[in-house]
């Protein structure tokens, strides 16, 4: 139950960097927060304490293997989670970089007056 606070938390500190900060930088890394609250979320989804792995093998019991395998389904989903976050990640921060570049600032509400 303590882990799933833990989520509630990551994604709470994130939802509110993007929603009070306006350093750019700050944005950024609380939207990466936030992903990493809900790849957290996902793979406690399918976690199982005796689990076992869900390879099944010849010779295995069926319904022991149905009762205590690992749901490998929040595994697959916070993997392509983890790629496409990388990706935006970085297309934000290319972004960031373009902006400083550009206006001088990290500061949104100071691009926004600048940008007339």
């Amino acid at each position: 139950m303590h882990i799933y606070i833990l989520c509630l938390a990551m994604f709470v500190v994130g939802i509110y960097a993007l929603m009070v900060k306006r350093h750019i930088i700050k944005k950024i890394i609380g939207l990466a927060i936030l992903e990493f609250g809900v790849n957290l979320f996902l793979i406690l989804v399918g976690y199982r304490p005796d689990g076992i792995a869900p390879i099944l093998s010849k010779g295995d019991n069926i319904a022991l293997f149905i009762s205590k395998a690992v749901d490998p389904l929040p595994q697959a989903f916070v993997l392509t989670a983890i790629v496409i976050g990388l990706g935006t990640l970085a297309l934000m921060v290319a972004l960031a970089i373009k902006l400083h570049e550009e206006y001088g600032t990290w500061d949104m509400d100071e691009i926004k007056r600048l940008k007339g």
